[in-house]
């Protein structure tokens, strides 16, 4: 199993590097093309890929430092993630003489003696190395990116948007995965009788204080996704902070609500849910393969009443439409959920953030035409800079004088930024879960 495992993880850690793509989708990849359906080998090649891609800038930079006058880049794509790999074990798991005498072994069984000859002296250097040695030296930015592995441009923003206290909190509670939520889908029956069930499927939960149906899961005897309560859709997996959208936007029965960015499918299916399948629901999403999600996921919830569409709202839709209630989740840089998605930000820059928030503008602005006279706008991201939320607000009320900042409730999560108020942000170090903005507009009537 240990060596399908490996075997798995290098040749995942590649595609990551090779495509560009996220953990979760390499992994599906590389088992497909290596024929592993072991489901131990996969949750061990998992947790792997995404603990060594989480540490990838301070794994890099260790490596680096015994490899002169050749560097990481010097190597094939395979001797590049097996050496990540060993680095993640010795270095961070602090795994044993042993171990790594056995994960060399593993390495030239996977890759070939031949390949894996060209860095034997390597591999002995890294185990002698010390981390707090090598980062002597070095500024202060990039130290702490270092050590809470974080890109240094995100270091220097996080300093300047939440103070360098404040800001060494929030990047190193980055490192620990948020713990997992589900909403329970009423839909399907009352809340007591769901719980029943879930609970017989060895589920324990606790209650998230103010919001409707949102638990906080606290032990799971089996995956999530592998109980009959879920195939029954008697629950959505869905973050804390994601559930707080539909009811921030509260629909109410026999509404006409526009769910922007719909795929795959947790909007949707909450605000079916709110609204009691009373109403319509016109889920738009630019993507086939999420809409393909989003249909499997409204049926295993039960939504009757949402209509699929398949359009890119940066340009005006080819139908008229007014709705009650508009709810815009554009695509955004994710950097609110680095915990559960590290590989995310070592694809991002800080020009990243710039032409996210003129993607978002755009949406946000056509968005606006379909809200009808004394309906809602919702917005909201994934992200906590300010170029993606509080600044993209302020430009749409001077565009669209029509439009009010309201309170945005229930309310667990802090104040926005720039004196709107009514916004609210939600942090990882803080809250426990992704990392979040959302607001609500009102457009007011004539």
């Amino acid at each position: 199993m240990l060596l399908d495992a490996w075997a798995l993880a290098i040749e995942t850690l590649s595609w990551v590097e090779l495509q560009r793509i996220s953990e979760r989708t390499a992994l599906a990849k590389a088992a497909k093309q290596l024929g592993t359906d072991d489901s131990s080998a996969v949750r061990l090649a998992h947790k792997l890929v995404c603990e060594t891609g989480r540490r990838k800038n301070l794994i890099d930079f260790l490596i680096n430092s015994v490899l002169p006058p050749q560097s990481l880049n010097d190597f094939k794509l395979g001797l590049r993630a097996f050496l990540r790999l060993y680095t993640y074990e010795t270095k961070i798991v602090h795994t044993g003489f042993e171990k790594a005498v056995r994960i060399a072994r593993i390495g030239r069984s996977i890759l070939g003696w031949r390949e894996l000859q060209r860095v034997e002296e390597t591999l002995g250097e890294i185990l002698s190395i010390g981390i707090d040695d090598v980062v002597k030296g070095i500024s202060d930015e990039e130290k702490v990116g270092l050590l809470t592995c974080h890109p240094t441009w995100f270091v220097k923003y996080c300093f300047r948007l939440l103070g360098r206290m404040e800001a060494l909190k929030y990047l190193e509670d980055s490192m620990e995965i948020t713990p997992t939520y589900i909403r329970i889908n009423t839909l399907k029956a009352t809340e007591e009788t769901l719980l029943s069930k879930i609970e017989k499927d060895g589920i324990t939960l606790e209650k998230v204080p103010r919001l409707k149906h949102t638990y906080k899961v606290i032990k799971n005897k089996q995956p999530l996704i592998r109980t009959q309560s879920f195939h029954d859709g008697f629950f959505y997996i869905q973050d804390k902070a994601s559930c707080l959208v539909p009811e921030v936007a509260d629909p109410q029965r026999g509404m006409t609500v526009l769910d922007v960015c719909a795929a795959p499918g947790a909007k949707t299916t909450y605000l079916a849910q709110l609204m009691e399948n009373e109403g319509t629901i016109y889920s738009l999403d630019y993507s086939k393969r999420r809409m393909k999600v989003w249909k499997r996921e409204t049926k295993r919830m039960g939504v009757k009443i949402a209509v699929p569409l398949l359009a890119d709202m940066r340009k005006p839709l080819s139908t008229k439409l007014l709705a009650d209630l508009v709810i815009l989740d554009p695509p955004c840089t994710s950097t609110g959920t680095f915990s559960k998605m590290p590989s995310a930000k070592w694809r991002l820059t800080r020009r990243s953030i710039v032409s996210m928030a003129r993607i978002q503008w755009e949406m946000l602005n056509i968005c606006g035409n379909y809200v009808g006279e004394g309906g809602y706008l919702v917005y909201s991201t994934c992200s906590i800079t300010v170029e993606e939320n509080e600044m993209l607000i302020e430009r749409f009320l001077k565009w669209h004088p029509e439009f009010t900042l309201v309170k945005a409730s229930p309310r667990i999560g802090l104040p926005g930024l720039r004196g709107q108020t009514a916004c609210q942000r939600l942090y990882p170090h803080l809250h426990k879960c992704n990392g979040f903005f959302v607001a609500k507009l009102l457009k007011e009537t004539t």
